[in-house]
């Protein structure tokens, strides 16, 4: 009898890419979806924890946009942020299971490439820390609007789930922009 593993051929060594930081400042926004900031009934926390989470990368977003949880409110904040020159656009809020929760909603028909794998290990970082993680339907990927790409990702509103987003997204975004500008890989 002879041991099957011995007759297979050897695998190539996988190359495990380095991650690198952003050598250079990366124009962002970030966008908080709530009706109720919106309107000035509460005050908005996931917005300024998410620009200053994405300053340790490098990420300069300006003051959070608030927007209420409305699909098209959404989507044209989603489009000013790319036509301002940001390449990354963060929202928050509005990724829950309520009937006002329409972030998901919004951004899905925006995304040209969804990134799962991301939308995953997002998932898998917020479950090492509490269950309701696995209640977000925030999505990740790649939009392409009027010739300018940027990557999209939906946070939870909760500040939790911000830090867990961006502990994901943020050492990963210098190879995700070297390949938003088309670069070797």
């Amino acid at each position: 009898m002879t041991d099957a593993h011995a007759t297979r051929p050897s695998r190539p060594p996988i190359d495990r890419k380095n991650l690198v930081a952003l050598d250079e400042d990366v124009d962002a926004a970030v966008i908080t979806v709530s009706t109720r900031c919106s309107r000035g009934e509460g005050t908005d926390k996931s917005g300024p924890t998410a620009v200053e989470k994405l300053a340790d990368y490098r990420l300069i977003a300006r003051e959070p946009v608030i927007v209420p949880d409305e699909i098209d409110a959404i989507r044209e904040a989603v489009g000013r942020a790319i036509d301002n020159g940001a390449r990354l656009v963060v929202t928050t809020g509005g990724t829950g299971i309520t009937p006002g929760d329409v972030t998901p909603e919004a951004c899905e028909p925006l995304v040209s490439q969804r990134l799962w794998g991301l939308e995953v290990q997002i998932l898998q970082r917020g479950l090492a820390s509490t269950p309701l993680a696995g209640l977000s339907r925030g999505i990740v990927g790649v939009v392409n609007h009027h010739g300018r790409k940027a990557i999209l990702v939906n946070a939870p509103g909760s500040l939790g789930g911000v830090k867990d987003v961006l502990a994901v997204i943020g050492p990963l975004f210098a190879h995700l922009y070297e390949q938003l500008r088309n670069s070797d890989h």
